[in-house]
């Protein structure tokens, strides 16, 4: 009878720590990778980046900058960034590269579109070492479709450090307000610039292609 009722309690053990370890946040999450992109105003990319299959949950934000807790009203130093969660086995990193090219003008550094200033300005932030290469692989290959050497990209890449998210009426803009949204972005000029740039692959996540066929103005 006591070697039945230890028994009883082992196995009891072992299942409550199955229980633990199938509930806890990092079994949910263990499948999640983030990636973090400046490209002009935080609603567009937000909006752009979330429609892609295997993006969990996109957030509007800033990153780059020393200034702590930074606001809409001051962020000094930091760029209007995204955080993208998403799933590996849904959408690759190399994927979400393309995508975020394709959503940027990467001849200016001086801003995006309608948007100037150092805020906007488009980077790249890697999370670790994998993400850094294929960052630096991504121009090669967007030079490859535009038809132009890397060393034109005003695009930077940087480490990345810490994320802040911003105020709440920022999240989902697009879909929350999508009037003012449409006549935002129709009037800002991201629309005609991307299909400048990139021609049919504007905004799209296409495979790369190495031949241009757009007319790029710089």
């Amino acid at each position: 009878m006591k070697n039945c009722l230890e028994k009883l309690k082992t196995l009891c053990a072992y299942l409550v720590l199955i229980a633990l370890i199938l509930c806890s946040p990092l079994g949910v999450e263990a499948s999640e990778q983030e990636a973090v992109f400046a490209g002009g105003c935080f609603w567009c990319l937000e909006h752009d980046l979330e429609a892609a299959k295997g993006v969990i949950s996109v957030e509007s934000g800033y990153a780059g900058g020393r200034l702590l807790n930074p606001t809409y009203r001051q962020h000094s130093g930091h760029q209007e960034v995204v955080r993208v969660l998403f799933d590996p086995d849904e959408i690759s990193y190399e994927e979400l590269l393309r995508g975020y090219w394709r959503n940027i003008d990467p001849f200016d550094d001086k801003g995006q579109f309608c948007d100037r200033g150092d805020s906007y300005r488009p980077l790249i932030y890697t999370v670790n070492e994998e993400q850094l290469v294929e960052a630096k692989k991504s121009f090669v290959l967007a030079g490859l479709e535009l038809g132009e050497d890397k060393g034109q990209f005003k695009l930077k890449v940087k480490p990345f450090k810490k994320f802040w998210i911003a105020e709440d009426y920022h999240q989902d803009f697009a879909m929350n307000n999508s009037l003012k949204y449409s006549f935002y972005r129709y009037s800002c000029g991201r629309d005609r610039r991307l299909k400048e740039v990139w021609g049919e692959n504007a905004a799209s996540f296409n495979a790369w292609t190495t031949e241009s066929t757009s007319n790029i103005m710089k």
